[in-house]
């Protein structure tokens, strides 16, 4: 693009383009739908946007529609029991959304009448919702006009006006030109089509920019160099923390679980024994520090990434002739362990131990 005069940008071309590009998703009511009076039920915009969060389109598609079919509305959801629910996330990552998940279930059930507050305040009174989901679902599902702004949206008005600011600083001036554009009229539509847009044509890396509706007004394409934005401040160096896990199997094929304390780092979760590693400190990796004497079999290590720290633990196994009773643990049998609330990183822990239990996960 060679001119240097830009049109002013505005939300027409993009809900243009939305209405005849957007993706059909389960959680969505597509444009022609909503035409038509068609309101987006705000329990699936919830549950949707709450799944979303770090987490890719695909891989939440099933975990939507399993949650849908288990507990269609939100007071089943705030009925379900917590383990059930766990169980059910058991795989989503950031277990802390599912704790949140449950207690506002329960908040909009009880506290609301089983109708969530269709404001943005009123929204961010309910446990786990912040500024993010409370805009999107007050946007999508009740038509205010409020300003939403995902990473998807943040590399969109980014590249639009060039902001330079690195983020996450610049989120405050980033988060003032959505709500300048953001329509009064189709502010959910809106909110949709930009992260569409981030989505599909404004990616991370070469962005399709002659498809982009808003090409006519985008600064870092007049600069020829939309992928410098969003500009993102250098990255720290994530630790290493060090753990052991331990998994004891009977005779009969069961295994030894315990769940993890409430609060904290995969709380509320079921795990193996493992020692006393934490997002701050290692924990002893060697067959000494095992839950109770046996004749423990070293069987590799694995490495799992979190958010802030690598976490690398060796994995321990050992045969145990029988039951051996623990008052914080117990045994269950091998053949239900799909149905436990087992995170990614203990099912790494169990395949590394008993390969024909589990695939070994990825990631």
């Amino acid at each position: 693009m060679t001119s240097t005069t830009l049109d002013a940008p505005s939300a027409t071309p993009i809900l243009d383009w939305y209405d005849r590009h957007h993706r059909d998703l389960p959680w969505r009511v597509s444009p022609p739908m909503a035409a038509r009076g068609v309101r987006a039920d705000p329990y699936r915009v919830w549950l949707s946007e709450v799944m979303l969060q770090q987490t890719t389109v695909q891989a939440v598609k099933p975990y939507f529609a399993n949650f849908l079919a288990r507990w269609p509305t939100v007071r089943d959801l705030a009925e379900a029991p917590n383990d059930d629910v766990m169980a059910a996330w058991a795989g989503l990552g950031y277990y802390a959304r599912a704790r949140n998940l449950k207690k506002c279930a329960e908040a909009v059930a009880t506290q609301h009448d089983g109708v969530f507050p269709d404001t943005e305040d009123g929204l961010k009174s309910l446990p786990g919702i912040g500024d993010y989901t409370a805009a999107a679902l007050a946007a999508i599902a009740f038509n205010r006009q409020a300003a939403v702004m995902d990473g998807n949206v943040e590399r969109v008005i980014s590249r639009l006006y060039a902001i330079s600011t690195p983020l996450p600083a610049g989120k405050t001036l980033m988060k003032q030109k959505v709500a300048l554009l953001t329509p009064a009229d189709r502010p959910g539509d809106f909110a949709q089509a930009m992260m569409d847009l981030g989505a599909t044509i404004c990616t991370p890396k070469r962005p399709a920019c002659s498809l982009c509706p808003f090409r006519g007004s985008c600064e870092a394409l007049r600069l020829h160099d939309p992928e410098q934005f969003p500009v993102k401040a250098a990255k720290k160096e994530r630790p290493v923390r060090r753990g052991a896990a331990f998994v004891a199997v009977t005779a009969d094929g069961e295994i030894l679980l315990r769940r993890r304390i409430a609060s904290g780092l995969l709380g509320g979760m079921t795990e193996v024994p493992t020692t006393a590693w934490t997002s701050r400190a290692d924990g002893e990796t060697s067959a000494d520090a095992a839950p109770f004497p046996a004749q423990w079999e070293p069987c590799g290590s694995v490495t799992h990434v979190f958010t802030h720290f690598e976490l690398r633990l060796s994995i321990y196994r050992a045969a145990i002739p029988s039951r051996i009773q623990h008052d914080d643990k117990w045994w269950e049998p091998v053949t239900n362990l799909e149905a436990q609330a087992l995170p990614t990183i203990m099912k790494k822990a169990i395949a590394t131990a008993i390969p024909r239990v589990f695939a070994m996960p990825k990631g």
